[in-house]
């Protein structure tokens, strides 16, 4: 596109307003002068000024995109929470409770606690896994404990 007059004046301003700020050698303002009083067209006034903080004409380039709106973002998730090890053992020993005949009871029940300290302290997951683990060991240890006192009573009995 052609230029005209006016599109020169304002080429010329912002050459003005680039060598008063310092952006611009003396030199170099006064061959820009030179050049966009010759120029023909908006593409070599452009040239003039792209590298200083204002052009004659807003640029498609330069005008600032609006942001896209949140609800057409990708959704950020959050990182998947680990899974406490101690209550992964628990469930694990409360589910071997009946094939071991009760002696991983014990280990299911300190493990169960120990987890949900844990997990109260540091928010991970697997509580539902500790309380399982507890609720079977604990199971596991009041079943043992009645066979213990139903043979003392028939021993008791007996005697």
């Amino acid at each position: 596109m052609r230029a005209s007059h006016a599109d020169r004046e304002r080429t010329v301003d912002v050459l003005k307003a680039g060598f008063a700020e310092g952006r611009l050698s003396q030199p170099e303002y006064e061959q820009r002068l030179t050049r966009a009083y010759k120029a023909q067209t908006h593409t070599e006034l452009q040239m003039l000024v792209s590298d200083l903080p204002m052009g004659p004409v807003p640029q498609a380039q330069f005008v600032p995109q609006r942001p896209v709106p949140a609800t057409f973002m990708p959704m950020q998730m959050p990182p998947p929470q680990a899974t406490n090890g101690s209550a992964t053992g628990a469930l694990v020993c409360g589910l071997m409770t009946p094939v071991t005949w009760g002696l991983t009871a014990i280990p299911a029940v300190i493990l169960g606690h120990k987890a949900r300290a844990e997990i109260r302290r540091t928010g991970e997951r697997g509580d539902g896994q500790a309380l399982t683990g507890l609720i079977l060991g604990w199971l596991a240890i009041g079943g043992w404990a009645l066979m213990f006192l139903v043979w003392i009573l028939l021993a008791a009995v007996n005697l």
